[in-house]
């Protein structure tokens, strides 16, 4: 079958056609699983911010970096301008350049030391120090004032929570490391030199740095300064770890405001005002192949009923093209803002 398709980036679009800012809080992060376009979700809503003239920043913390793939545009390690003409900036964080130049990992362990020249009992860098030099970043950003609205790319769902876990984590582990130190010295006496006060400033930061994660956690918890936004496609196993995300999320008090469900296969002109011309539909009727995907798509979204209650629910469609650079990105954008 020969299909005429005129290639979406020749199709002029109408400045007036698609958004120009966003309805959003001054935070807005997206999460879900690997793959399910986060990053392109991320990209468009903060295209959309920028272009109504509000300072913004979008920030990937996924280490399969593809922010700069999408925007199609150079992104740095650190918050830049990537636009003369609208205030967009946009910054990839490096998990391991930033754990690098942390106090969490390697040599620069902070529990590293605290059994004196023993060896480090944790081997190396903590669990989960490479998640922790990310958001240790973030937060840097959350703060910055040049920014009125931030849009995170989280990482995949497993990263996202350990992030969350990590108060804990560092409360029990300082614990126990306290308790083992002083059983020990009580039995070795002086063993340990003259280490103490490098141990103390180690114990000092992380405890610090977990008051810090759990100012992030108070941030996500305030559905007036934070819209949480899980990302989905119509499949059977991104339904169920979505089930489990939000689930995740609830026992941790963060209530997620809206629910995407991406490439979906449908008009887009029954999702978003946009012009037919910019986009191409599947055919249900002529396409064998594209009606059995959407019997498949249609059974996950039957499923996902349950999941959708209680929470905006925006579709965005299966674009023919690779979501790449401005134009597509700004269709992406128009069907969020639906």
């Amino acid at each position: 079958m020969n299909v005429d398709v005129e290639p979406v980036e020749d199709v002029p679009v109408e400045e007036d056609a698609v958004p120009t800012g966003i309805d959003a809080p001054e935070y807005v992060l997206y999460g879900g699983k690997g793959g399910v376009g986060k990053t392109t979700m991320a990209a468009a809503t903060a295209l959309a911010s920028a272009r109504g003239e509000t300072p913004t920043l979008v920030v990937s913390t996924d280490p399969a970096h593809s922010l700069s793939d999408t925007l199609d545009a150079a992104v740095p390690d650190e918050p830049t301008r990537i636009r003369d003409d609208i205030p967009l900036f946009a910054a990839e964080i490096d998990p391991e350049a930033a754990l690098a130049e942390s106090p969490f990992g390697g040599e620069s362990n902070p529990l590293a030391g605290m059994m004196g020249d023993g060896p480090d009992p944790l081997g190396g860098s903590m669990p989960g120090s490479d998640e922790a030099a990310a958001i240790r970043l973030l937060l840097e950003y959350l703060d910055d004032p040049r920014f009125d609205r931030v849009v995170v790319d989280t990482a995949p769902t497993g990263h996202t929570l350990r992030l969350l876990e990590l108060p804990e984590m560092l409360d029990s582990m300082v614990g126990k490391m306290l308790a083992l130190r002083e059983r020990m010295s009580g039995m070795l006496g002086g063993l340990f030199g003259d280490d103490d006060q490098e141990a103390q400033a180690g114990v000092d930061d992380l405890r610090e740095f977990s008051e810090r994660i759990e100012r992030l956690r108070d941030l996500l918890r305030d559905p007036a300064r934070t819209d949480f936004r899980v990302v989905m496609v119509p499949e059977e196993l991104s339904v169920r770890e979505s089930e489990r995300l939000l689930d995740r999320l609830d026992g941790f008090g963060i209530p997620v405001g809206t629910i995407v469900v991406n490439r979906v296969m449908q008009d887009p002109t029954e999702v978003a005002d946009i012009d037919p011309d910019w986009v191409v539909a599947p055919n249900h009727t002529d396409c064998s192949f594209c009606a059995r995907r959407w019997e498949v798509q249609q059974e996950a979204l039957a499923r996902s009923q349950e999941l959708f209650r209680g929470h905006t629910v925006r579709r965005v469609p299966l674009l023919a093209e690779e979501v790449q650079g401005e134009r597509l990105l700004r269709v992406v954008a128009a069907c969020l803002s639906e």
